[in-house]
């Protein structure tokens, strides 16, 4: 007769351990590609950034025009940033 504690959980074998595995595979992986890290950070940023823009316009913007607002203004801001490394250290790229 096995005890239950011998064997894992059933949420830790069907959930977590193949969202581990995931995780472990991304932080290795992240180094070569890191478009999609980039985009998935400024997805998060987006989290937080378009709330308070939704918030700023006094629901006079719906929340999906909030939320495309504020990915707008990141992309200026990520345009701005790269041309000016562009500007000021070109022979870098």
């Amino acid at each position: 007769m096995k005890r239950l504690l011998d064997r894992p959980p059933l949420l830790f074998t069907q959930t977590l351990a193949p969202a581990a595995e995931t995780i472990i595979e991304i932080w290795t992986e992240w180094r070569r590609q890191k478009l999609p890290l980039y985009l998935f950070l400024g997805l998060c940023l987006n989290l937080v950034l378009a709330p308070a823009v939704f918030a700023a316009t006094g629901n006079d913007l719906s929340r999906t025009q909030a939320y495309w607002l504020a990915a707008l203004g990141l992309v200026t801001i990520a345009l701005a940033i790269y041309l000016f490394f562009v500007m000021f250290v070109p022979e870098k790229f």
